[in-house]
């Protein structure tokens, strides 16, 4: 059995942080941000959560796609700055929308997270052991920033993205991930030491550090590497895909992707001009905006490619 993607749903805190606003903060301005990233603003969590996010995300998602919270039976988010260690994102997004019959659980592989949870979905339906799963991403990025390195405080921003998955025998989606625990350093964000009676220590730096070249390379790379993959492995023809929906990370990586597939860049449709990286976030995000503005319809092919800390990677041909 298969499964098709049936409703998207996506959540924002209010608060707009612009470039100008955090060049009074860091040596920076906004023709430098718009330059080498594309950025222009990003939205920030002040009362807003992670859980609270995927929440919202999560209604919106289920009210989009036409079924109640009784008919979910699985439910999986992808973050790496969840409220807590536990209970799990999930479970908290299962107890606020009254999804008593959902197996819930997290997971954690960074920018490339949503892809992952899709793809788990995907196999939890195809082994008959679900009918309805919400697929998550959400961040609150900003807890875990050091907002005097202009190098990261300026790439990220919080959200949750949401899509609704359906049993379905006319669903399609095909999938090729891959991992690289040897260069896990360039992309990296702490937990706390062990502080016990036996190693008592004082707490490290837990913000988000980054190696951006390293990561820009990793990524023109392996994004063009993975989708040809995927385009050899399902025998399609690049005229047929509608749209790329890239991990929004950076417009200089969008481009250079396009480039690499010698695909136009109008196929590659980009908002992180409006909210930042937001990680796990940043490709459901996308595809809720599309969908709802009629630009993605039942039947489309899109392929939809994660990429970041693990190092992790990832891409998804979807119908």
């Amino acid at each position: 059995m298969a499964a098709r993607i049936i409703g998207t749903g996506r959540a924002l805190p209010e608060h707009v942080v612009t470039n100008d606003f955090l060049s009074t903060i860091v040596d920076t301005n906004d023709e430098w941000i718009r330059e080498r990233t594309g950025i222009r603003e990003r939205r920030i969590a002040r009362e807003e959560t992670t859980s609270s996010l995927a929440a919202n995300a999560a209604k919106n998602a289920l009210e989009n796609a036409g079924i109640t919270n009784l008919e979910v039976d699985l439910i999986i988010v992808a973050t790496f700055t969840p409220d807590n260690y536990m209970p799990s994102t999930a479970c908290m997004v299962q107890q606020e929308i009254g999804a008593v019959n959902a197996v819930c659980f997290d997971i954690n592989a960074a920018c490339t997270g949503f892809l992952y949870a899709l793809s788990s979905a995907y196999a939890y339906i195809q082994s008959g052991m679900c009918k309805h799963a919400l697929v998550i991403g959400a961040e609150t990025i900003s807890k875990v920033i050091d907002w005097t390195d202009r190098g990261t405080c300026i790439l990220f921003g919080d959200g949750a993205g949401a899509v609704v998955l359906e049993e379905d025998k006319t669903g399609k989606m095909t999938f090729v991930q891959g991992s690289d625990g040897s260069r896990g350093e360039v992309l990296t964000c702490k937990g706390r030491n062990a502080n016990n009676l036996f190693t008592a220590k004082e707490e490290e730096e837990t913000a988000i550090y980054m190696e951006g070249q390293e990561v820009f390379k990793f990524a023109v790379k392996k994004v063009p590497e993975c989708i040809e993959q995927l385009m050899e492995q399902t025998n399609s023809d690049y005229t047929d895909i509608k749209y790329f929906c890239l991990h929004q990370a950076n417009k200089r990586i969008i481009s250079s992707v396009a480039k690499r597939l010698k695909q136009p860049e109008d196929k590659f449709p980009v908002n992180l001009d409006k909210y930042g990286n937001t990680s796990a976030a940043s490709i459901p995000i996308l595809l809720d905006e599309l969908y709802r503005s009629g630009q993605i319809e039942k039947g489309d092919k899109i392929i939809v490619s994660g990429f970041g800390g693990g190092l992790t990677w990832g891409a998804a041909l979807i119908e």
